[in-house]
């Protein structure tokens, strides 16, 4: 055995929510295991862990606290297991029931939509305690979910009398005129994934009525222009592919009893260059106005399929490698000649 080996046993006194944490044929053990490079078997209830000293304390803390949302009635998933690993290895003081028994909403498939990070729990009492509220990072991060869950929920609670979602729709640049059908098809390619997230959490024809009634606005942001939006949640997604004037535009359009969620990702902006974006420049001139708050979150809050943060970390490696190449470029080419 190894000098550095460590081993600890611990059992659980409720067996059939052991037999929950195990996960079926011990698939949460496993998963566990092969994230710390432990050696974990199970009899019944109980547990032996076996490996480095670090990462055995790291596996117990986790073991215990899933075992408390488990008590707490709390469904894990194998999901849940690497978000609380990634916390818990950040810090490991970090309390899972602070944030994942934080419900904002249930959908109509019963499912919670909970946060999953110290960023989207921060991002989640935002939105709470702000009537502005900037959520800015990269894809599968849960930006526009969590805020279309925030707003249903504001919905339904009757905190606010309708929802609007809006986003640019940069990628269909001065094309849209030539595209064919009515303004409703050629602006609802780049408005889907809203309605994507609104399908997720009501049912279709729930979502379909508050439309007609216009409870439920989706549209892109030019249709902001001249209104004054009270007694609203509204969304701006994409929001790092607005101009400065259709920001400044969007920002004014608040009104009273409103809540206003921005979010975008400054690393994915589709603007031409000579246009700034009005995500960017938000950021360098309102993060100080008191009743504003900006919630930035990196790829360590990737709720997606884990394939989803390493691909993210490979783009920015290539990102950082090609600058590197660039600049070792620019420089040999600056050099004068003998």
């Amino acid at each position: 055995m190894s000098m550095d080996s460590h081993q600890t046993k611990m059992t659980f006194a409720d067996v059939e929510l052991a037999r929950q944490l195990f996960g079926e044929h011990n698939s949460h053990l496993q998963r566990i295991a092969q994230s710390l490079g432990l050696k974990i078997e199970s009899r019944a209830n109980t547990v032996h862990l076996n490996g480095d000293k670090i990462s055995v304390e790291l596996a117990q803390n986790l073991l215990t606290q899933l075992y408390g949302l488990l008590k707490e009635k709390y469904p894990v998933y194998a999901n849940d297991i690497d978000y609380a690993l990634r916390m818990l290895s950040a810090n490991d003081g970090a309390k899972l029931k602070d944030i994942f028994l934080d419900t904002v909403y249930v959908t109509a498939k019963k499912m919670a939509i909970t946060p999953k990070s110290p960023a989207q729990k921060e991002y989640i009492d935002a939105m709470r305690q702000h009537d502005i509220v900037f959520g800015i990072g990269p894809a599968g991060t849960g930006k526009t979910y969590l805020a279309m869950a925030m707003a249903v929920a504001a919905l339904t609670k009757g905190s606010v009398s309708r929802i609007i979602l809006t986003r640019p729709a940069v990628e269909a640049g001065e094309a849209l005129g030539f595209l064919p059908g009515d303004l409703a098809d050629k602006v609802d390619p780049y408005l889907r994934p809203l309605y994507d997230a609104l399908h997720d959490m009501m049912r279709f024809e729930k979502v379909t009525g508050l439309m007609q009634q216009g409870v439920i606005e989706v549209a892109p942001i030019a249709f902001m222009r001249g209104r004054t939006l009270n007694d609203s949640f509204i969304i701006l997604d994409e929001a790092q592919n607005t101009t400065s004037e259709q920001m400044k535009m969007f920002l004014t359009r608040i009104g009273f009893n409103s809540k206003a969620v921005i979010t975008g990702d400054i690393t994915q902006i589709d603007l031409p260059p000579q246009k700034k974006s009005g995500l960017i420049q938000a950021k360098e001139i309102l993060s100080d106005i008191e009743g504003i708050k900006m919630v930035f979150f990196s790829q360590r809050d990737v709720v997606r399929h884990r394939l989803v943060q390493d691909i993210i970390k490979a783009y920015e490696a290539a990102a950082r490698k090609s600058a590197q190449t660039n600049g070792s470029l620019r420089q040999t080419a600056e050099q004068p000649m003998d």
